[in-house]
């Protein structure tokens, strides 16, 4: 007798697996989509693969992490944990120790960021306390010098005099040094005018400068280098002599002419200028400078240093005033701040800088300042205070860039200290492209990217021109989309990836694209109170991207999971209690590694650990999506390469199945390799199979009805891969 329709039994095979889709509704999504895939790879067709669980290190921070990140320093690779009392440590992996970087009270208790600069040192910068380098062994302020004034010229100055800056007052901190420069030496003939040209000269005379009086001198020489309409016209110095105590007297003989009459100009010796050759670090006083040698005295100068500290102060001059013949006094006063201090600079009579001395602290607005004395007037200054944190730190074109509210500093070429050389300054961003400040800054793809709340700015080109001023491109290409979540942003191939409150974006040159289309059904689960780190990491030999969040799932509440991308596929993945991720290169793979607080993670490192798996199959219309269908039999192709147990439900749009009891609890079959595959059950569990490695066929009778029917698979079993869902149903009534 033929079957009824009713009774003809119809069958779903799913294989070609594609990945998560929680944009539409679990009965909306592709026949090979997933409503949920946890800690499952979907790798291609027919090779869903269990990837390996979370392995503890084994060691333990002093305190809670804030900040984590990874640095290679003279070929051994660290991780740097920053902690919640201002202390920091590093794990070197080679040996698997933990050392000391920071003491309690160091850094600020959150917002420290850490970079690489080459592999000989971390940088690393704090909101609030500056700027700081880790060379494996020494924490150093990057206390550098940034200017040299000149309080005093001196005289009697014959060849430059060494400038000796004092040590820094950190130990392991470098020196700092410096050369000076003469106006014009001592002694020497710097100058010739003519008064009188004297007539009648048809040919160039002879100059004769009488020798110096000192026996130890020697005698300058000078020539006639042009005649106009007979008189002298030019005259060049040739030898400007030295050791002359007195103008000497200058002769004309020959030529023709008469009544020629020249005074020579003799070099006072002045200080003229101090050029820094190494700014140094370590730095977190004003050091004393001395000017010793060169013939002359009585020269003395001021230095200046900066740490990228907050709430300091510097000040600029507004009018330089008249008539100073010494350093007036400079009083900054107000602000709420205190200890900032200056000395002002004067030169040709007026006020030509200001060095800071001490930058002070405690600053919260401008403060006011005043000049006075120096026999001089009229010169004004206005005082700016530091209220902005240091919010990005990153190295890039041989060079740290630190940026501060909406300005990015950047060191000398070549440098990561110097921020006082000719190629060394910096940028403030004025566009509205940028909203409010800066967030954080990442170096990729030969770009500088510079990200604010929802806009993202590129530098590039950078060079150094043959006046030593450092010249860059600096490109919106976000006008609209970036993120304040910097953990979140980090490089992939030859994008950049990162998550903001409502999506994850992959940019690439100039174009910004969503690619979290996949992922809307979680975002408005996501608890953006935690924070949102990320990175590179190999997953079953595939590099991928994962974004760590904290969850609210609707069935087992509040946790941290991972989301998985590559091949423009999504996968969620759960790796214990991580609160904070971070990539780590080592010997050729790419790690990640995070903290939960005081217990450092690697992720995905142990293949035969028990490791929690759930995926919910798409809720298959199977090709009719009125008639009502009776689930019969559903079966799982599944490879194992250790024993394993799943546990199955047959779902439907309405509810899922209820447990089985099976009345022989050791029930077995033989499966195709010829291994017997005992299988179990109990009234506490839906249905369980309990197996030896290899592949097989896991198969059962089902009851459910619905015009949707799909699978729920849970395990605990590592390194199973799954091959093929399978469901056998019949067509009962329409509506």
């Amino acid at each position: 007798m033929a079957q009824s329709p009713e009774q003809k039994k119809n069958y779903q095979v799913v294989k070609a697996f594609k990945a998560l889709n929680t944009k539409a509704n679990r009965t909306a999504i592709a026949d090979e989509e997933f409503a949920w895939i946890e800690n499952i790879q979907p790798i291609g067709y027919g090779n869903l693969k269990v990837i390996p669980s979370q392995s503890n290190v084994g060691i333990s921070w002093a305190n809670t992490v804030t900040h984590i990140d990874s640095s290679n320093i003279e070929n051994e690779d660290y991780i740097l944990a920053f902690q919640s009392n201002g202390s920091a440590q590093a794990y070197k992996i080679s040996s698997n120790t933990v050392v000391t970087v920071a003491n309690a009270g160091t850094f600020s208790a959150t917002g420290v960021i850490s970079k690489q600069w080459k592999n000989e040192r971390a940088t690393i910068v704090d909101p609030e306390k500056g700027y700081y380098t880790w060379d494996g062994a020494n924490l150093i302020t990057v206390g550098c010098i940034t200017n040299i004034g000149i309080t005093n010229p001196g005289s009697g100055y014959t060849q430059p005099p060494l400038v000796t800056i004092s040590a820094p007052n950190q130990t392991n901190g470098v020196q700092a040094t410096a050369i000076a420069f003469i106006s014009n030496a001592a002694g020497t003939i710097t100058n010739i005018t003519i008064n009188n040209g004297g007539t009648g000269f048809t040919a160039f005379p002879t100059l004769t400068v009488a020798p110096p009086t000192s026996s130890t001198g020697v005698q300058a020489q000078a020539v006639v280098s042009s005649l106009a309409g007979g008189s002298i016209y030019g005259v060049q110095i040739t030898n400007p002599g030295y050791g002359y105590t007195a103008i000497p007297s200058i002769t004309v003989t020959g030529g023709g002419g008469n009544s020629a009459n020249l005074t020579a100009t003799l070099g006072s010796g002045l200080v003229s200028g101090i050029s820094i050759t190494n700014a140094g670090t370590g730095y977190t006083s004003t050091p004393s400078v001395t000017i010793s040698g060169g013939g002359g005295n009585n020269a003395t100068a001021v230095a200046g240093f900066l740490s990228f500290a907050n709430n300091t102060v510097g000040v600029t001059i507004t009018n330089g005033g008249t008539g100073y013949t010494s350093s007036p006094n400079v009083t900054i006063s107000g602000g709420g701040g205190n200890n900032a201090a200056a000395t002002a600079i004067i030169a040709g009579g007026a006020v030509v800088g200001v060095v800071m001395t001490n930058p002070g602290s405690g600053y919260t607005s401008n403060p006011n300042v005043t000049i006075s004395g120096g026999g001089g007037n009229g010169a004004t200054a206005t005082a700016a205070a530091t209220t902005k944190a240091n919010n990005g730190l990153e190295t890039f074109q041989g060079r740290v860039w630190i940026s501060q509210g909406r300005t990015v500093f950047y060191s000398a070429a070549g440098q990561y200290n110097d921020f006082s050389s000719i190629s060394a300054s910096n940028l403030t961003l004025a566009d509205d492209t940028l909203h409010s400040n800066i967030n954080s800054l990442l170096s990729a793809n030969n770009f500088l990217y510079v990200f604010g709340d929802d806009s993202i700015n590129v530098f590039s080109d950078v060079r150094v021109g043959t006046n030593g001023i450092t010249t860059f491109t600096n490109t919106n290409v976000s006008a609209s989309v970036g993120s304040r979540r910097p953990g979140s942003i980090f490089p992939y191939f030859r994008s950049v990836l990162f998550m903001n409150d409502y999506g994850i974006y992959a940019l690439v040159g100039a174009t910004t694209t969503k690619i979290s289309d996949a992922l809307d059904g979680i975002f408005p689960l996501i608890d953006f109170s935690y924070p949102i780190t990320g990175g590179q990491v190999l997953i079953n030999n595939i590099l991928c991207a994962a974004f760590n969040f904290y969850y609210n799932d609707p069935v087992i509440g509040l946790r941290p999971i991972q989301a998985v991308f590559f091949d423009k596929k999504w996968f969620i993945t759960s790796q214990g209690t991580l609160l904070r991720t971070t990539s780590v290169p080592r010997l050729g793979i790419i790690y990640l590694y995070g903290t939960g607080g005081t217990d450092l993670i690697r992720a995905y490192a142990n293949s035969t650990a028990n490791v929690s798996t759930r995926l919910l199959t798409a809720l298959w219309p199977m090709q009719d999506t009125i008639r009502t269908k009776q689930a019969l039999k559903f079966g799982i192709e599944a490879t194992l390469t250790q024993g394993g147990v799943l546990n199955v439900t047959v779902d439907s749009e309405t509810g899922s199945s209820p447990s089985y009891t099976l009345t022989n609890v050791s029930l077995g079959w033989t499966n195709n390799l010829g291994a017997t595959i005992p299988w179990q059950n109990n009234s506490l569990v839906t249905i369980g199979w309990l197996v030896s490695s290899g592949y097989s066929l896991y198969k059962s009778d089902a009851m459910q009805y619905g015009k949707y029917l799909g699978l729920t698979v849970t395990s605990n079993s590592p390194a199973m891969v799954y091959n093929t869902f399978e469901m056998e149903h019949e067509l009962r009534v329409r509506f």
